[in-house]
């Protein structure tokens, strides 16, 4: 990293650093994650970016962004599936469509969407909770995987012999998984060498990568993995129980997992993400949220601080009735990204507690002109930006949006948003 860069890079982490502890920075800082637009910024469709193994036109993408409107961090440079393209053939995933993919089901340019149906189906609960593991070589696995389908015709009866596993594997179905196995390999190893590359690049150029690690709500993985949204809405009132242990048995494992991911080998941040996908307002009552939702979360925000690193927690869909809840936190240690809020009444309620950000539509960015665009920044500077603890950053990615919308963004932030 050159002098000039490793300037740059402490700046910007200084930036970042003091929003989060509630202090006032030399200027708010802006990192919205950049989704698709780098790609379609930078001249490629996205279902190029997606096959291409090599990184070297997701690579591209990102330095011209950076180059062109100098972020004060880079999210989620490895999302969207960039150079994913041939692992997802091998997988053949069942509940996704990606851009590319063969038959050309959705646009070149439309980023991945997701087909969400149960994995776990009512009678199977018993088996479930006492046969994990067989129920999901036999059963998750077939659902999900068209690559895993062979699985489900593994391991019947209560007990094998060598030779009998031998005639289960030795199918050609068998035979041609396995093969199949040992390609995504070696197809994912060399991606993550090409990404480790991508990362390493964005950072030499001075910018800091806070991507530190992953969690999950219980609740989320139950509803997205294996119940589906209406389902496990439904499960609240007539499978209690099941949630209730379902969500005690994972809580333990998350916890363990946040433990050493700060620790793990190639971390460049110390952000933990966090997606809260079933926990907006109206999916369910405040008593069901509490119970079923908030109780976890909050183990895991302080959880991941203990382990000194910092909850990014993204609030997706409205989140207004939630507020009261995310106080109840340690302060200065957390950052949440709002979706869809009423930023005047977050501010009011989290200005002594978290970093908030977010809120700022990607549709007027998308639909709007550069006047309406520094217009709706300076007001939300305006109402967030005062004794700190405010990162901007839009909606949801930056996808489908106008160039010149993108540039007053970021030139207003610059200019208005300085203390």
């Amino acid at each position: 990293m050159t002098p000039e860069a490793q300037k740059r890079y402490d700046e910007k982490v200084r930036r970042v650093k003091d929003a989060i502890a509630l202090k006032e920075p030399d200027r708010v800082p802006i990192m919205p994650a950049v989704a698709l637009f780098s790609m379609l910024n930078a001249g490629y469709t996205v279902a190029e970016v997606i096959y291409d193994s090599t990184l070297e036109k997701m690579t591209n993408s990102i330095v011209k962004y950076l180059q062109d409107f100098d972020p004060d961090s880079v999210a989620g440079v490895g999302f969207n599936f960039a150079g994913e393209g041939p692992m997802l053939e091998l997988e053949r995933p069942k509940n996704m469509r990606w851009a590319g993919m063969p038959g050309k089901i959705i646009d070149d340019n439309s980023i991945q969407q997701f087909i969400e149906f149960p994995s776990l189906l009512d009678d199977e609960f018993d088996e479930f909770f006492t046969d994990r593991t067989g129920w999901a070589l036999r059963k998750e696995t077939f659902r999900n995987s068209g690559l895993l389908e062979p699985f489900t015709k593994l391991f019947g009866g209560s007990r094998f012999s060598a030779r009998m596993l031998a005639a289960q594997v030795s199918t050609p179905e068998f035979k041609a998984m396995l093969e199949d196995l040992w390609k995504l390999n070696e197809l994912n190893q060399e991606y993550r060498k090409n990404l480790e590359k991508l990362n390493e690049k964005v950072i030499d150029m001075g910018y800091p990568l806070f991507d530190g690690g992953m969690a999950a709500v219980p609740f989320d993985s139950y509803s997205d993995g294996l119940r589906g949204t209406i389902l496990s809405l439904q499960d609240l009132y007539m499978h209690t129980e099941e949630v209730e242990r379902y969500i005690e048995e994972s809580i333990g494992p998350m916890l363990e997992m946040i433990r050493t991911q700060g620790k793990a080998p190639g971390a460049k941040g110390k952000h933990v993400f966090m997606a809260l996908h079933k926990g907006m307002d109206g999916f369910m009552s405040d008593e069901h949220y509490r119970k079923y939702y908030w109780r976890h979360l909050q183990m895991i925000i302080e959880e991941i601080i203990k382990a000194d690193m910092v909850p990014y927690i993204f609030c997706e869909g409205k989140y207004n009735t939630r507020l009261d809840c995310l106080t109840e936190v340690t302060p200065g240690k957390v950052f949440y990204h709002f979706e869809e809020v009423n930023m005047e009444l977050a501010k009011s309620k989290l200005k002594d507690v978290a970093c908030i950000a977010g809120s700022f539509s990607t549709n007027l960015l998308q639909f709007g002109t550069p006047e309406q665009v520094r217009n709706e920044a300076k007001k939300l500077l305006d109402v967030c930006a005062p004794g700190g603890g405010f990162i901007f950053m839009t909606s949801s990615g930056l996808s489908h949006v106008k160039r010149e919308n993108v540039e007053a963004m970021f030139e207003t932030v610059k200019e208005y948003g300085v203390y």
